[in-house]
């Protein structure tokens, strides 16, 4: 009986060295699975769309930015359209500023010999003082009525501007 029990005995230490064994494998094994567990999880570090889903956001971003961008282009347009016209009539105005100032140094010299010549004549008659200055207040005149049509033709031009501007706008 005392064999029988010492082989029982036996058996079963050896059944706990194996099971002993068997703990420490496992043991391992489960010692690092938090870090396989990590290392087998999957992260996305880009998403995968379908093309659709692509295309559709695509289209609402463009008719998002379409419409503001016809606008920006139309308040551009119009804006350098003003200005091209601005630029002519700044051109316009400096080309009637250039004939007075041209007609102001070819008149004095004109005008002078003229009325030179007329003084002359109006010295051989009668009332030469009376002429003169009649002669005077005519040049004069003649000057006065000159910038005033130069004025209302330079008036013209803007009203015409500013009608083709508002034209334009509608």
């Amino acid at each position: 009986m005392a064999d029988s029990l010492s082989s029982s005995v036996a058996s079963l230490r050896t059944s706990l060295q194996l099971l002993e064994s068997s703990i420490d494998i496992l043991d391992s094994g489960v010692n690092d699975f938090p870090r396989l567990s990590k290392v087998l999880q999957t992260t996305r570090h880009f998403e995968l769309l379908p093309e659709p889903t692509l295309q559709e956001a695509q289209q609402s971003l463009l008719d998002e930015i379409t419409p503001s961008i016809a606008h920006l282009l139309s308040i551009t347009t119009n804006h350098v359209e003003r200005l091209a016209r601005r630029e002519d009539s700044l051109r316009a105005k400096c080309q009637l500023q250039e004939g007075r100032l041209s007609d102001k140094r070819q008149l004095p010299s004109a005008n002078t010999t003229t009325t030179q010549k007329t003084l002359g004549a109006a010295t051989r008659g009668s009332d030469a003082g009376a002429k003169a200055a009649q002669l005077r207040r005519l040049v004069q005149k003649k000057e006065r009525l000159k910038y005033a049509v130069d004025r209302l033709e330079l008036q013209s031009k803007q009203k015409e501007r500013e009608l083709r501007k508002s034209m334009a706008a509608q």
